[in-house]
């Protein structure tokens, strides 16, 4: 085995004290901190460890727990809830006051105060457990871990406080044993921390660790314990003494599922996929899945709903992908629909209809709308500068090119949005554009173009965005975008394209063009369910009986937020508008971003072949649902979610919960009796249930996600019952189960 060590990485001394500890055996390599080790791997990682079977681990705690593992130490439970904690809160803290001592300058209590939570809860969790090391009476890997990772921090100028003595103690008997000595002086020089400053000087600056992450929704006070009302408990008690009986009967529609007078009637939309790739895991948490949860939420709920999704099939992306691959369009539609379609099956979606954009309903109610505006008077012509390139014979609309983002200098700029700033982009405004066809530097020539009259419409979606707001549940983000786009005035907003492959434009003096897909993808939320039911109207022009829900990334916003509301604002035809727009933030991968055209990251086919199965999948994407500000899939982080948060607490819960009723009541739950304490227990469940209908619909589910921490705690309520002997109190025992 090959170990790459960089200079200064605080990283370093955790894998080597881990090799000591285990006896591991490696060689050494230094590499300089941006030597590029792993191969597939777009950015710098070290420590790295290259197996001999060419098989690389680029995660320290991985590293670590692989030399444990070499040596026969298993990790337990306990083990890898520190490995879990240690990489989410404890590393992020630590980075923080590394920097602001070291690049920053900053001493004292400012520092301290980066790692001050993190610090009591070891000690707290030591004192608690009245053992020497954290996961019991011997060293683990758990122990190597935290101890590198505090290390640079509190062997220097700082000192643990007083009260901190649990802390302090184990902290002393970690730098005394022998593997940790040795890392330390192998990493380390007399200068001390100050040896990681020239390469912490080299990476981002952390944000401050102490201060609160931006969320979607307005802050709310976390759920306290409180006492409970005597009505609250006996409340409870008569709910539990009518058993499943009292509940209501699930709601089953019919086929197709139409708005029912006097039910909440739920119509759910996730943002259409293009067809033109597979669809990547960002891709599913931010639309797709988010989407899926809140359907099936709404069902148990016996709320009458309808989700629909489908490809969205028109514009240059699906002709650029039919050059590339020498199929036509339409031979590109029906592959990939067919592939999204598959994976989404795999992902267990429950969506009600999953159709597609290329069909003639499509056409229909599009050119409907088209004509609507047109008699309204909402759309004005204009002549526009336009690429084109004179070795393709043609314009060069939206994907066609690519060039220099004018706004962050992104390289890889699109023709109609930049991907790193999510800034809308006029294809003229590209620095050095290129023809993404032949390569060629295009020219600028003027074509005739129909525009969307937006600024007529201002007023009129101002007032509906006044009202969506106050009765709706619109994410922060969401919000903000649209009022970033109608802050300093809407402009007209071009709704043609010089293309082949579209609805075409039935307007003469435009019938060689076809419409802009950002017009016409969002009229496919329409179209798809007219493919499904001819009584489609029934959910699309019944604002009045209909809630609707919009899924999509933030980049999608302005378009459903501000374009395709203007645009049946101005048909006027009594259309069921947006009432909760829910966005989410980006999902990135490991150190970098996902990315299509680069093949960088975890696609849904992927995803299948891997052999996990889709339920953790979902349950990971889940947890990790950027909410209120971008997160990052890890391959370390799913193993240890997997194995921390499914198996040893919501797994540990229900086997342990089997076993005990199969060892001491012969395999059934006897009957049981409530007593105080019982009532309060259910009492207080009742709250939590209330607080996690509240969270979902709003759909928020990372708070609500928390509520599975309940089972976590299971096994040691049923530990901390026993009362000595070997049987179980009877009365006792079905509370316990």
């Amino acid at each position: 085995m090959r170990l790459y060590l960089s200079e200064g990485s605080a990283q370093g001394l955790k894998v080597l004290a881990a090799a000591g500890a285990s006896g591991a055996r490696v060689r050494l390599e230094r590499v300089p901190p941006d030597g590029r080790v792993v191969p597939f791997l777009t950015h710098p990682r070290v420590p790295a460890l290259h197996l001999d079977s060419g098989t690389f681990l680029f995660s320290p705690n991985a590293i670590c727990q692989y030399f444990f593992l070499l040596a026969g130490k298993e990790p337990n439970d306990l083990t890898n809830q520190w490995l879990e904690w240690e990489a989410t809160e404890l590393q992020p803290a630590v980075s923080t006051a590394l920097y602001c001592h070291l690049v920053q300058g900053k001493k004292g209590g400012e520092v301290l105060e980066a790692i001050r939570k993190t610090l009591t809860y070891i000690d707290q969790s030591l004192t608690s457990k009245a053992t020497p090391y954290l996961a019991g009476e011997a060293e683990s890997v758990a122990d190597i871990v935290l101890w590198a990772t505090l290390f640079p921090v509190l062997r220097d100028e700082f000192c643990l406080p007083d009260e901190l003595e649990a802390l302090r103690s184990w902290f002393q008997t970690m730098n005394l044993s022998e593997p940790c000595r040795s890392a330390a002086a192998s990493v380390l020089t007399p200068k001390g921390a100050q040896e990681f400053k020239a390469y912490l000087q080299k990476q981002p600056g952390p944000s401050l660790h102490w201060e609160k992450p931006a969320a979607n929704e307005p802050e709310e006070e976390e759920l306290a314990e409180r006492s409970l009302s005597e009505e609250e408990i006996a409340a409870a008690a008569e709910a539990w003494a009518r058993g499943p009986a009292a509940l209501p009967e699930r709601w089953q529609p019919a086929s197709p599922v139409l708005p029912v007078e006097g039910r909440r009637n739920v119509l759910i939309t996730s943002a259409l996929p293009y067809v033109n790739n597979v669809p990547h895991l960002g891709n599913i948490i931010g639309c797709v899945l988010s989407a899926d949860v809140f359907a099936r939420y709404c069902r148990l709920r016996n709320w009458n709903t309808l989700y629909v999704c489908g490809t969205d099939e028109y514009g240059t992306a699906t002709e650029t992908k039919a050059l590339e691959e020498g199929l036509t369009p339409q031979q590109i539609c029906d592959k990939y629909n067919a592939i999204h379609a598959q994976i989404y099956r795999w992902f267990d979606v429950s969506f009600d209809y999953f159709g597609r954009t290329t069909t003639a309903h499509q056409t229909t109610i599009a050119q409907d709308i088209f004509q609507r505006l047109l008699e309204r008077d909402m759309l004005l012509t204009d002549t526009v500068d336009q690429l084109r390139c004179e070795r393709c014979q043609r314009f060069l609309a939206d994907r066609f090119v690519e060039g220099t983002c004018p706004f962050c200098n992104y390289e890889e700029a699109r023709g109609d949005q930049c991907d790193k700033c999510g800034k809308l982009i006029n294809a003229v405004e590209l620095k050095k554009p290129q023809c993404k066809v032949c390569k060629d530097s295009p020219v600028v020539k003027s074509s005739q173009h129909l525009f969307l009259d937006l600024p007529k419409l201002e007023g009129s979606l101002e007032k509906w965005l006044e009202q969506s707001w106050a009765t709706g549940d619109w994410t922060a983000n969401s919000r903000f975008i649209t009022r970033s786009w109608i802050r300093d005035g809407l402009k007209p907003r071009c709704i043609t394209r010089d293309l082949k492959w579209g609805t075409p434009v039935p307007l003469d003096g435009f019938r060689d063009k076809v419409f802009y897909v950002w017009f016409d993808a969002p009229i496919g939320y329409l179209s798809i369910t007219a493919n499904y039911t001819d009584q489609w109207e029934r959910w699309w022009k019944n604002p009045q009986q209909v809630q609707l829900y919009n899924f999509m990334a933030k980049d999608n916003v302005p378009f459903h937020s501000v374009v395709f509301p203007c645009t049946l604002l101005g048909a006027e035809d009594n259309y069921t508008l947006v009432n909760h727009l829910v966005a989410t933030e980006y999902l990135n991968y490991e150190d970098g971003k996902f990315s299509k055209s680069r093949g960088v990251g975890v696609f849904g086919d992927m995803a299948q072949d891997t052999g996990i199965p889709a339920d953790i999948w979902r349950f990971y994407l889940l947890f990790l649902r950027p909410e209120g500000q971008d997160s990052a899939f890890s391959w370390t982080d799913l193993m240890l979610k997997n194995n921390s948060e499914l198996l040893n607490n919501l797994g540990n819960f229900v086997n342990r919960a089997g076993m005990f009723v199969c060892k001491f009541f012969g395999g059934r739950v006897p009957a049981m009796e409530l007593g105080t304490d019982d009532k309060r227990l259910l009492a207080h469940v009742t709250l939590e249930l209330r607080q996690y209908n509240q969270l979902l619909e709003k759909v928020r589910y990372v708070p609500g996600a928390e509520g599975h921490r309940w089972a976590g705690s299971g096994p040691a309520q049923l530990r901390s019952a026993w009362w000595g002997g070997a049987e179980w109190p009877a009365p006792r025992g079905p509370v316990l189960v």
